[in-house]
């Protein structure tokens, strides 16, 4: 049993940073329709930002954890502005292919400015805390905690504020948006900066336990995809629990089945969800988006 609940916490950290960068993922396409393969560079240069404003500006990790948020939210406002705007009326492979460009750029440039080699993030939280025969670290339990708060102040916002009101509607109904006064360009402009925020949050938290790399937003912008296609297209819901549902899956198949299989497990819970429920654990049939 220890082990069990072991794995579960372990799978519920995993599953708060997949459920955040997925969550900022399924926000642009609820609005925008743009399957952005560009999320996974702003996650890494979410990672960088924190580390660096740690070794070279010697600022505390919650100030560049706030650092690497601004920067990569408006690193995500300008990606909009100045690639996905532009081809706003055009073929709809065009994104795909302007966002396949954007990652590539954005990875090569940060491998020549820093560096190919893997780079450790420090942390305040080290100290490992037992509970009910449940060995964690401190900073495992704030992401935990980081990821749920940030959940509940995006849902807080989307529903109690005018502009979340807003983004709702665009990702409901576009045309109504329109045709009430919402500003189309503002909403985009918004929505990126919180998926780009999104993105920084998780990979601030989630990089004193792993690794920071040019190429660590791969794995996690693939699996980011497999949960909004299992929680359903633009569902935010679907974005938060299917995020849950991989990493605990992933932490408990690890444990009890291989660890060498950890990341197959993605794709064989995709094709099971979708053949029980082709449009999605959370999708509305009809509807683009659920938030």
């Amino acid at each position: 049993m220890d082990v069990l609940l072991q794995q579960i916490v372990n799978g519920l950290t995993v599953g708060s940073v997949y459920s955040l960068v997925a969550l900022g993922l399924t926000l642009v396409y609820g609005i925008l329709h743009i399957p952005n393969f560009a999320h996974g560079a702003l996650y890494m240069v979410g990672g960088y930002i924190t580390l660096l404003s740690m070794t070279s500006l010697g600022v505390p990790y919650f100030v560049a954890m706030f650092i690497a948020i601004l920067v990569v939210g408006v690193l995500a406002m300008m990606m909009q502005r100045l690639v996905f705007h532009p081809l706003r009326h055009s073929p709809p492979i065009h994104d795909k292919i302007a966002a396949i460009g954007v990652l590539l750029f954005l990875e090569a440039l940060v491998q020549l400015i820093w560096g190919a080699e893997y780079r450790s993030v420090t942390t305040p939280f080290t100290e490992v805390i037992s509970i009910l025969g449940i060995t964690v670290t401190q900073q495992r339990i704030l992401i935990i905690f980081a990821a749920v708060i940030v959940m509940i102040l995006l849902q807080l916002f989307l529903k109690k504020t005018k502009t979340g009101s807003a983004i709702v509607a665009m990702s409901q109904n576009r045309e109504g948006a329109f045709l009430v006064g919402v500003n189309a360009n503002k909403v985009a402009l918004l929505t990126f900066f919180i998926s780009g925020a999104l993105a920084a949050v998780a990979a601030s938290i989630a990089s004193p336990i792993n690794l920071v790399y040019p190429g660590m937003g791969h794995l996690v912008i693939l699996k980011a995809f497999v949960i909004i296609i299992i929680g359903g297209m633009g569902s935010i819901p679907g974005a938060i629990v299917g995020g849950y549902i991989l990493g605990i899956t992933e932490s408990l198949g690890a444990t009890f089945i291989s660890s060498t299989y950890s990341d197959l497990i993605a794709f064989v819970l995709l094709v099971f969800i979708l053949t029980m429920r082709p449009q999605g654990l959370f999708a509305k049939k009809g509807a683009h988006a659920n938030a």
